[in-house]
């Protein structure tokens, strides 16, 4: 909602510029895309990492039964 509201503030200071953002708006989305994809990527290779460091320790916290 705030960003609609900004955008129709820039649409009556400075119409041309409020309409090129709205055309350049969904380009920028689509180019920063990969990087997105590739931040879920990290993410999860880096989730994995994490859990088989801490699987030795869980394990023994299960065998104790603390």
């Amino acid at each position: 909602m705030f960003t609609f509201l900004a955008w129709l503030i820039l649409l009556v200071l400075c119409w041309p510029l409020a309409l090129a953002a709205l055309i350049l708006y969904p380009l920028v989305w689509l180019l920063l895309l990969p990087f997105r994809i590739l931040g879920i990527a990290v993410e999860g290779v880096l989730e994995l990492i994490r859990a088989l460091i801490l699987l030795p320790a869980r394990l023994l916290r299960s065998l104790t039964g603390a």
